[in-house]
């Protein structure tokens, strides 16, 4: 296993009473005045990842596309991150349709470890390729300290699944050896989640159920389970007829308005807020520019953006002051 030291789940009460011994020992690096609590000490993330997903309390992951939204998520008391495709492409000024490579991923993600210290399930498309491409990518997040991947059974390159109508699926034996090459490659090291588009492709249900069987059999360690409807039915459909044989992952970005009750009476264990941490910059960014440019001044938008003060205690530039008083030279 990759000796990686980041940041842990809360429900771990005495990692973080010692997470609260180490900070008071070491310069604080603050906390940003919007931003309410954060979390402890995670000291295996993929540990603290597995414990969320087979928790039986509902979890919940949030979206991050770069270092700054996963500082954001970290401190606003999220207890674990979805390293989102669609958000890292757009990010990067590229559509969700495999037009950044797996290295562009793993970077980012390298960047998101460092600026968060929490577990990150990575959205690891359809593995950039075959059984060879999927088990590359999953040792180079694991090197680079993420928690787990999700694949998906697309073929490469894939599209966003709420794009259009073409969403050929893979053969199952073909993606289960995608998953097997993973598990042989990382073990229990890394979590690895296969994602099935049966739903979204026009399957149905028996199909879905057929592709979680065979991944659960590769060695997948839990089960997204997608859909593009409005509504949860046939997600709550598969969870009935699933039964809990692993660990059940949503992601409910088009049937947004159903109570998280309903998935923690259907026995789901976990959450993704997938795409809002891009969304929510993308619609900010959009009207601040256009108030600049209509009325030719920062002065009108100055209440409606972070403060720079927020933005230094927020990425921690109080540790470096105290780090240029411990290790710089005093002169004069």
């Amino acid at each position: 296993m990759l000796d990686t030291s980041t940041e842990e789940v809360p429900s771990q009460e005495t990692k973080v009473a010692h997470a609260e011994e180490e900070r008071h020992a070491q310069p604080a690096s603050g906390i940003a005045a919007f931003i309410p609590k954060s979390i402890g000490r995670v000291d295996d993330p993929t540990d603290a990842l597995r414990q969320l997903i087979t928790s039986p309390d509902l979890s919940f992951l949030m979206e991050a596309h770069d270092g700054l939204s996963a500082a954001i998520a970290r401190q606003a008391g999220f207890a674990g991150l979805w390293a989102s495709g669609l958000s890292i492409s757009a990010s990067l000024g590229y559509r969700d349709a495999n037009e950044a490579s797996w290295t562009d991923v793993v970077e980012v993600v390298s960047r998101m470890v460092d600026a968060s210290g929490l577990p990150i399930l990575v959205d690891g498309d359809s593995g950039f390729g075959n059984f060879n491409n999927a088990r590359l990518l999953a040792a180079k997040l694991l090197q680079r300290g993420a928690a787990g991947v999700c694949l998906e059974d697309k073929g490469f390159p894939k599209i966003n699944s709420f794009v259009g109508d073409r969403h050929p699926l893979a053969d199952i034996d073909e993606f289960s050896g995608r998953l097997k090459a993973v598990k042989d490659t990382t073990g229990d090291d890394l979590i690895l989640v296969a994602r099935t588009e049966a739903l979204i492709a026009g399957y149905g249900l028996e199909e879905a159920l057929l592709r979680a069987e065979a991944y659960a059999a590769a060695g997948a360690d839990a089960i997204l389970i997608h859909s593009r409807k409005s509504v949860p039915d046939e997600i709550l459909a598969f969870t009935n007829r699933w039964q809990n044989k692993l660990p059940v992952v949503i992601v409910p970005t088009k049937y947004y308005k159903t109570p998280v009750a309903a998935y923690r009476s259907a026995g789901i264990s976990t959450v993704i807020w997938a795409n809002h941490a891009m969304r929510a910059a993308v619609a900010g960014m959009r009207q601040i520019c256009a108030r600049i440019i209509a009325e030719e001044s920062v002065a009108g938008i100055e209440s409606d953006v972070a403060t720079l003060d927020e933005v230094f205690r927020l990425l921690g530039y109080d540790e470096l002051t105290a780090a240029e008083e411990r290790y710089l030279p005093k002169h004069g």
